[in-house]
């Protein structure tokens, strides 16, 4: 029998905004990202099944509905040019609903539209061939690819031909040593896959005794139908794997994405790294509880490791691209709503 909680969550779910939900395929979902996917979370929402779909055969905004509102996620897939009517459409709609990990583009319209706009971390972008991993700061980048070369590890792009068995208990030896081991995180981040999704790829490092130590998977950005980058989407590694291995095998796939004339490469949002102002009307009340969030060690040891996020990815110094949660009122229960939607309660 359903939980209470499933009960009320239904029944608050039922009392939000009536949205007029547009009924897209996956495959509908792809082509249009293929078109207009150049944000990172683009692909992502296409594949994303659970989550609801605002627009039409045009474009569309994704966002899920919790606690009796509704939550956007990233900026609208559409062209460019018709993305701000998407945003205001949307906003009438779903009466003031949040938006969650948007650019800046989009943090500008909803801020002509009365919206208060935070800082929620920063995207670490790598602008391809012109960052490289020479020079002095990339030394220690560059020692552990050797530390491993060395020691007899190997790295590869997998070909779809590492085993789904193998993957699921490298996947499993991970997630074991998590802070949350229960269940992954939702919405901003989707349910790792045994199998890459069309137009994902994933490399992976094997030991010296070619067992299969680590692996990153890379989400598609596009434009125009073409591929211009890829995102970090997920990574795994064993639990007794030495730190070398996810920053050798990181540096590994961009050096791979160079080499074929990629022009970005995203190693996706660090949550809550440098949350100053957002050089918009914004709460000052959830900047300086987000900030205490970020600094605080309960967090960072009990839920989730975000100065550790945040000290891995400006190993590559990349340029820190800031995005934004822009909302109406911006109540502490909105809020709530939004971390059971990421299931980060």
């Amino acid at each position: 029998m359903p939980s209470l909680r499933i009960h009320l969550d239904r029944l608050l779910e039922d009392a939000a905004p009536k949205v007029a939900r547009q009924d897209l395929t996956y495959t509908e979902r792809l082509a249009l990202v293929r078109k207009h996917g150049n944000f990172s979370l683009a692909y992502s929402t296409a594949v994303q099944q659970e989550l609801s779909c605002f627009g039409g055969t045009d474009g569309y905004i994704a966002f899920g509905t919790k606690m009796m509102h509704h939550f956007a996620l990233g900026d609208p897939v559409a062209e460019p040019s018709d993305r701000p009517d998407f945003i205001r459409r949307f906003v009438e709609a779903a009466r003031n609903p949040w938006f969650v990990q948007v650019s800046e583009e989009t943090a500008r319209v909803l801020a002509g539209l009365g919206y208060q706009v935070n800082c929620l971390g920063v995207d670490t972008r790598l602008e391809l061939p012109a960052h490289d991993f020479s020079g002095k700061r990339n030394e220690t980048v560059r020692y552990s690819e050797r530390w491993l070369l060395k020691r007899g590890f190997s790295f590869a792009e997998d070909k779809r031909t590492v085993s789904p068995d193998e993957v699921r208990r490298l996947s499993e030896n991970w997630r074991a040593d998590r802070i949350v081991k229960r269940w992954e995180m939702a919405f901003l981040n989707r349910p790792f896959s045994y199998r890459l999704g069309p137009d994902m790829r994933r490399f992976v490092l094997h030991g010296p005794d070619g067992g299969l130590i680590a692996l990153l998977d890379f989400d598609p950005l596009f434009s125009g139908g073409e591929v211009i980058g890829y995102t970090t989407s997920f990574k795994r590694k064993h639990v007794d794997a030495t730190p070398h291995a996810e920053v050798g095998l990181t540096k590994f796939a961009v050096d791979c994405f160079r080499g074929e004339g990629v022009s970005v490469v995203t190693l996706g949002l660090s949550p809550l790294a440098e949350n100053g102002p957002s050089g918009f009307i914004e709460s000052s009340f959830w900047r300086h509880a987000f900030q205490r969030a970020y600094e605080s060690a309960w967090v960072n040891r009990r839920k989730f490791n975000l100065q550790g996020q945040a000290a891995f990815k400006r190993r590559f110094h990349g340029a820190e691209k800031p995005t934004y949660i822009a909302f109406r009122h911006g109540t502490f229960v909105q809020m709530l709503g939004l971390l059971r939607l990421v299931k980060a309660l």
